[in-house]
């Protein structure tokens, strides 16, 4: 299993999509699809938004007392 942080992963991945929007052979495809490359972007930076958002910080010492 990945031991990565999630907001990591999400970065990663929406280099990743960047990268294949500006990949030659993606370009010349005629893809018709009913979720696009924007709709993909959007989904990471909500994920993105929602993983930082929700990241607390439990190790401090007496987080719950």
């Amino acid at each position: 299993m990945n031991t990565q942080p999630l907001p990591e992963l999400i970065a990663q991945a929406q280099q990743l999509v960047n990268q294949i929007r500006q990949h030659p052979q993606y370009q010349k495809l005629n893809f018709d699809c009913d979720v696009t490359i924007g709709d993909v972007r959007q989904f990471f930076n909500n994920l993105q938004w929602s993983a930082t958002a929700s990241t607390v910080d439990v190790s401090r010492e007496g987080f719950f007392q």
